[in-house]
């Protein structure tokens, strides 16, 4: 595994090294610094600083970066920002307790040799504090490292692409090496600051252990091997891609669950296959919401959305009966993304992968649940799963307690990747998920008929720019070859595959292109 991803183990970890660590440090410290220079100096503005700085450590990690996205929009700026913030509490901390906690008794033997007030700052009380203040970069320095994990969910990259994929995919070993990436980058780092904390200490040093040395010696060896070896594919494929500089990079993305990576790597390959042009993969971003703002601000070029999702969720419009049709629901929807939006919908994939209430198929056989409206008697009494976005959207359970006149007794929100294993250990009783899903069977699930037509269908379609269109017109034939091509079954099948971690999804969706295509694509 290690090998075969070879070159995207050395893009994370620059991203996460030197974009989403060193980089928001070095603001940090250009900022933080001063601040804690001025609060040291300016007892009236301390206060005021320590409680600005500290603001940011209250707001959650994701909360951060969620308020930060309609600003600097998605992808490393607010990340790199949000970053910042989290690492200057402890930097302009540890400033001002290490320049108040420089002698008295030398301060007064400067000022009596004739130093004036920015002397004794920078050839004196700095150069003192100047330990403490690197224990304030060390902390802030680890902070980042964690923190930037949660950076995927908005498009940064960074080695937390590798663990959202395999919470995502159930890929213990894909989440094991991006985890155990960030603690080696985490380790690395702290050990090579604490080495110089301990150079720069004043007074009579211990020697540095021997355990210490052969750890930092480790660190830089690691990062030399990781960053100048290069598999010989990989070599070919960048001289390549640099061979072609005038050629189109067309960025194709994803939202955050299995499907939606191998939808967004079947386009990735389709265009690359076809057309030959370079395509930046943009994938795991958090959601429905990012996914469509990062389009239509010309941050991504395509990815694929779903009919029933782009009416509620994002135009804001009810369904209508007529709109059980995929074709008038599509030109619906396609009225206002061309006008409003200058954006179009493709051709259906071919499956349609509506929302689905599921139970147990043993209860549901025990309690003669085979309708969402059967729930209702026992609705008090249990406990639903669902994930934030179903939890919220108005095509989620609000319009749908109201269409049924359900109240479950407890609601509890989970990521994706977990709502099947709630139900599977009994901690939810029903849960909402996607009819295409590949773990229905592995969890013996029964979806429940959606007996009031409450749901509108979930045709899946590429959604792209129209000046991707009008200027590479290429890219609409090669994605408009995928029309009708994936049925219900496959995807499912699709889903499965991916989630066993038998195989990585390029591979998988290879596979199914090269099937598709032996068949008379």
């Amino acid at each position: 595994m290690i090998l075969e991803r070879w070159p995207e183990i050395q893009s994370r970890l620059t991203e996460h090294l030197v974009l989403l660590t060193l980089v928001p440090v070095l603001l940090a410290i250009l900022i933080g610094v001063p601040l804690g220079i001025l609060a040291h100096r300016n007892e009236k503005s301390r206060g005021a600083i320590l409680s600005g700085v500290g603001i940011a450590q209250t707001i959650p990690s994701l909360a951060m970066l969620a308020l930060l996205l309609p600003l600097l929009g998605i992808g490393k700026p607010p990340a790199i920002a949000a970053l910042t913030l989290y690492a200057l509490l402890p930097i302009t901390q540890n400033t001002l307790v290490g320049l108040a906690g420089a002698p008295t008794t030398t301060l007064e033997a400067a000022r009596g040799m004739g130093f004036n007030s920015r002397q004794s700052l920078f050839q004196i009380e700095i150069p003192l504090a100047f330990p403490v203040i690197l224990g304030g970069i060390r902390t802030a320095t680890v902070t980042c490292v964690g923190v930037a994990t949660l950076s995927t969910f908005i498009g940064a990259g960074g080695l937390g692409d590798f663990i959202s994929r395999g919470l995502s995919l159930n890929n213990i070993p894909l989440l094991c090496l991006g985890a155990a990436s960030a603690a080696f980058v985490a380790l690395g780092l702290d050990g090579v600051l604490e080495a110089l904390s301990h150079m720069t200490r004043p007074g009579r040093k211990a020697p540095i252990s021997i355990f210490r040395k052969l750890y930092i010696i480790s660190f830089v060896l690691v990062l030399g091997v990781i960053y100048f070896y290069t598999p010989e594919q990989h070599r070919a494929h960048t001289a390549s891609a640099q061979s072609l500089p005038d050629t189109p990079v067309i960025r194709v993305s994803g939202k955050n669950f299995t499907e939606q990576m191998i939808l967004a790597e079947m386009m990735a390959q389709q265009i690359e296959r076809v057309t030959g042009y370079p395509v930046e993969r943009k994938f795991n971003l958090g959601g429905t919401i990012i996914c469509h703002n990062a389009l239509i601000n010309g941050e991504i070029d395509i990815y694929v959305e779903y009919t029933g999702t782009a009416l509620t969720a994002i135009l804001k419009e009810s369904l209508r009966p007529e709109d059980l049709e995929t074709e008038k629901l599509l030109d619906r929807i396609n009225a206002h993304y061309s006008d409003e939006l200058n954006c179009e919908f493709l051709s259906p994939l071919g499956f349609n992968n509506t929302y689905a209430i599921m139970v147990k198929s043993d209860i549901s056989e025990a309690k003669e649940w085979n309708k969402i409206s059967d729930l209702k008697s026992d609705a008090a009494d249990l406990r639903a799963g669902f994930n934030s976005e179903f939890s919220e959207r108005e095509d989620g359970y609000p319009g749908l307690a109201r269409a049924y006149n359900l109240k479950f007794g407890a609601i509890q929100n989970l990521a994706p990747e977990l709502i099947y294993q709630a139900i599977d250990v009994g901690q939810v009783d029903l849960i909402c998920g996607f009819s295409t899903d590949g773990k229905i069977p592995q969890y013996d699930l029964k979806i429940l008929e959606d007996d009031q037509n409450f749901f509108p269908p979930y045709e899946a379609i590429p959604v792209v720019r129209q000046e991707i269109l009008e200027t590479y017109p290429e890219i609409g034939e090669a994605l408009e070859k995928l029309n009708g091509k994936i049925r219900n079954s496959d995807m499912q099948q699709l889903n499965q595959r991916a989630e066993s971690g038998e195989q990585t999804i390029p591979a998988i969706v290879s596979d199914f292109l090269n099937q598709i295509s032996q068949s008379g694509f």
